[in-house]
């Protein structure tokens, strides 16, 4: 028998399913929600209904957005010629956030993980070898996690790219090994990204 009635039980569950919430903080979650004033709890339902009606991914680098193409992709004022290859969408944020890069981006949706059930057809691979071959792409920076799925991901997308007369680099100096992006700091992913070294394949 729940010690909590229906309602706000379903509210803990729904909670505790979200990324790095443990089921201690579900329920300070849910009983903050609980308190709220009821506009309040409608405003935030309304934020997440929204969010998620609106949002969808651009065409052109599959970051998430809420027109098409992107902001980034849609600048003009950006260097066309230079793709920086990431994970996900959080890891534009983390690299915007440096002020650093003026290129464009391409998000691939992950990393590739045999264990997980990952391959390469599940991600966006396939769309980034066609965008180097159809536009004026001089330079890939492979920017996926220091980590083995991240490595192992860069080096497989390192071959595919091989034919192909662009220069490709990888981000290495201020990223510690087995880190994700998202959780660097500015001047260590600034640093990053001005000491990226070429790859060889």
């Amino acid at each position: 028998m729940s010690v909590y009635s229906e309602p706000i039980a379903r509210l803990i569950n729904e909670l505790a399913k979200l990324p790095g919430i443990g089921r201690k903080t579900a329920q300070r979650l849910a009983y903050h929600i609980i308190t709220l004033d009821k506009s309040e709890a409608i405003q935030l339902s309304e934020a997440i209904v929204e969010a998620k009606s609106n949002v969808k991914y651009c065409s052109k680098c599959y970051n998430i957005t809420d027109t098409d193409p992107c902001s980034i992709c849609d600048n003009p004022k950006r260097e066309q010629e230079t793709i920086c290859v990431v994970q996900d969408s959080k890891d534009v944020i983390a690299i915007e956030r440096t002020r650093e890069y003026k290129g464009l981006y391409h998000v691939l949706g992950g990393a590739i993980s045999p264990m997980d059930g990952i391959g390469p057809d599940e991600l966006r691979i396939k769309e980034l070898i066609q965008r180097v071959g159809t536009e004026n792409v001089q330079e890939i920076i492979l920017a996926t996690n220091l980590n083995i799925e991240g490595e192992t991901t860069a080096m497989y997308i390192a071959r595919l790219l091989k034919p192909f007369p662009v220069k490709l680099t990888r981000i290495a100096k201020g990223i510690p090994a087995g880190a994700d992006l998202e959780y660097a700091d500015e001047l260590t992913l600034s640093n990053a990204l001005e000491g990226r070294k070429e790859i060889d394949v």
